[in-house]
């Protein structure tokens, strides 16, 4: 480690750039990506930059204290068009590539997004949300004191609920709108709606020859009792829908084959719930014949990286070659995602892969080359270029600046054998100003889902304890992607078994290997599930000194009923719901046996958080301080479950000062 640079602190958060929605231009000569920032107001900006592939300097296209991203081409790359905030709800705008300011083109009352263009280049294809009697015809966008006129009336009113799924994490209380398909013709500057059933479309892609679309969506009349989404094909002349899958499981990322043949797309039919592995189909437009292309691939396809240095999508896959004989994909394995291929004769490449992480990629059929987003444990993102002979070129040196201020400790990669003989895959981090003889600090780091996977991939948070001078645990225990079907599955109805196993066991193994961790100084901390086994530790173990719990799960038995997926989840992972069997969910709450708690427990939880609801934070708070223990609450007023990682700026900086305090007072 150098002695010259600063350590991380909390308030780097703001300085850190990242990079996301890599993608060529049509003629494959340079390609645009979405820069998104936190400002000197403390708020989220996003604009888009291009490059082109002779490295010279990125150029910023779009401007402004707003968010600008979704970016889409013409065919001919002489027009391309974007979603934007900058009148005060998401809006598409028409951008001429050659220069110039650009054109809005919807005023739809609640935004426009998602745009895509026609093969001829004709029409754009985007998505708003509506209600059933919206004219499309005359829409207006709201002034900003009209919507908030709207929203303080709304507050007056009573919320009638009629249905199961009636809120959700991010968005809040469902009204009757639904997000429809419309198409935008770009000769007479017109729209038309295409869709109009009472259900959310996502529109996926078009033919080649215009003529159908292709969108997802669950049509059925027990929508609100299923969680299935189908593929459905639309004829966008006669109006005519017709399903493509079956009603056995959720399928999206659908495009269509350069000629138009065949249709690829991601699915599962939930034969693990919600553990089951992502696969790869394609689909005989001709015969409906569905194929499966990753069957005997005992990997996760999609990314499944946790991180806090993430905003924005990418494209994971998949994505057609030129041919028509394979597929390209993201895939998650052993604490990396790479870039993959599947061939139509089921044979797996890999094409890139290494101890990074990529978040994101775009094709160019004419090259054979692949933009690649990439985040290391060591540096937030940059943007590469893999050509067809797999040479790789940085094309970007984004946080340079940052990252000659401030020191970055690489992690210690670690293969620990749990108590089954399991392999448990790990990391640790020396902390900030290590020195060889000298005993430090400790926190154990867990992460949520359960089914997601610490990774390759650049960590504030982590960056910050170890700044803060804690040696750092994060590990994958078993219910954790990148390590196939039956580890990810194993955490299912065993919550705080072999699970809090690995846990104590990746404790144990870094205390015998490690002499300069102070084993009498131990902290843990851990969200959404994180959050729900770092309740489990200390009602089960008194080893810590600190322990910080957020947006956790406290009481099953009440988490069925007030989570936005409670209802279902509570069967997906414990193997019954409230009623079915009560007492096997009192067994699995922490708070059941919160008199065995001896850790002071810091608990942080979002106001509006809908995933895991602050009233589990609230139950467990108030039994720990009615039993005399030593607790806190934090509150975070307007914070949802997305707090950590896309929060509003202040809060996430409050949250990390607040686990912060918390060990430095009790370690």
């Amino acid at each position: 480690m150098t002695n010259n640079k600063r350590p991380i602190t909390s308030e780097d958060l703001t300085k850190i750039e990242i990079f996301s929605d890599p993608q060529f231009t049509p003629d494959g000569k340079a390609y645009t990506y979405v820069s998104t920032i936190i400002n000197d107001k403390n708020e989220y900006e996003s604009n888009v930059y291009y490059q082109k592939l002779t490295q010279e300097p990125p150029k910023q296209w779009t401007y402004g204290h707003h968010k600008t991203s979704n970016l889409a081409f013409s065919p001919n790359g002489k027009k391309a068009v974007f979603q934007s905030d900058r009148t005060g709800v998401s809006q598409l705008w028409l951008l001429h590539t050659d220069g110039g300011e650009a054109k809005q083109i919807t005023t739809f009352k609640n935004g426009a997004f998602n745009p895509a263009w026609s093969k001829d280049g004709r029409y754009i294809i985007f998505s708003a949300t509506l209600d059933a009697d919206d004219d499309i015809h005359n829409q207006k966008e709201l002034s900003k004191e009209e919507r908030q006129k709207e929203t303080e009336e709304k507050r007056k009113e009573p919320l009638f609920v009629n249905r199961l799924k009636y809120k959700a994490n991010g968005t809040g209380f469902l009204d009757n709108k639904h997000t429809q398909i419309i198409r935008y013709d770009m000769v007479h500057e017109t729209f038309e709606q295409l869709t109009t059933a009472d259900a959310d479309h996502s529109y996926q892609d078009i033919s080649p020859d215009g003529k159908y679309l292709i969108f997802a969506a669950n049509l059925s009349p027990n929508a609100d009792y299923e969680l299935n989404h189908n593929l459905y094909l639309l004829d966008s002349d006669t109006k005519e829908v017709k399903k493509l899958t079956n009603d056995e499981g959720s399928y999206y990322n659908a495009s269509f084959s350069p000629s138009g043949d065949k249709i690829a797309f991601f699915g599962h039919e939930y034969q693990y719930a919600g553990a089951t592995l992502t696969e790869i189909f394609i689909l005989d437009v001709r015969t409906g014949q569905r194929t499966c292309l990753t069957k005997d691939f005992d990997v996760q396809i999609g990314d499944a990286v946790a991180s806090d240095t993430r905003l924005g999508s990418s494209k994971t896959g998949p994505v057609w070659s030129k041919d028509e004989t394979s597929l390209f994909f993201i895939a998650t394995d052993f604490g990396s995602t790479g870039l993959y291929e599947v061939t139509l004769d089921f044979k797996i490449n890999v094409l890139y892969k290494n101890d990074n992480h990529v978040y994101g990629f775009s094709y160019d059929a004419g090259s054979g080359s692949f933009i690649l987003g990439i985040s290391t444990p060591t540096n937030p993102c940059n943007n590469y270029l893999l050509t067809q002979d797999f040479s790789l070129t940085q094309l970007t040196h984004s946080n340079d600046a940052f990252l000659k201020e401030v020191e970055v400790i690489k992690p210690e990669t670690l293969a620990i054998p749990a108590e089954d003989g399991l392999e448990i895959q790990g990391w640790l981090l020396k902390p900030f100003g290590f020195k060889e003889g000298e005993k430090y600090p400790f926190v154990l780091e867990i992460h949520g889902g359960p089914h997601a996977m610490y990774g390759q991939t650049f960590f504030h948070e982590m960056q910050l304890l170890a700044a803060k001078g804690y040696a750092v645990l994060y590990i994958n225990p078993r219910g954790s992607h990148g390590y196939g079907q039956e580890f990810v599955d194993a955490v299912r109805s065993d919550y705080g078994g072999g699970d809090y196993s690995d846990l104590m066991t990746a404790v144990d193994y870094a205390l015998e290997n490690y002499s300069f961790i102070d084993e009498s100084r131990l902290g843990v901390t851990g969200g959404s599930y994180g959050g729900f086994m770092t309740n489990w530790i200390v009602g089960h173990t008194n080893r810590f000194k600190a322990a910080v719990t957020q947006r956790s799960i406290s009481n099953w038995l009440s988490f069925y009923g007030v989570s936005d997926i409670g209802y279902f989840f509570t069967k997906w992972e414990l193997g019954h719901h409230l009623l079915e069997d009560p007492a096997k969910l009192w067994d699995f709450s922490p708070i059941k046996y919160a008199k065995k708690v001896k850790t002071p427990l810091l608990i942080l939880h979002g106001e509006l958080d809908y995933r895991c609801p602050i009233e589990q934070g609230e139950q467990l708070f108030v039994a720990l301080k009615h039993l005399r223990k030593e607790v806190e609450f934090v509150r975070f007023p307007g914070a949802d479950h997305e707090l950590s990682r896309s929060g509003d700026p202040n809060m996430r900086i409050a949250r990390l000062d607040e686990i912060c305090k918390w060990f430095e007072k009790y370690i």
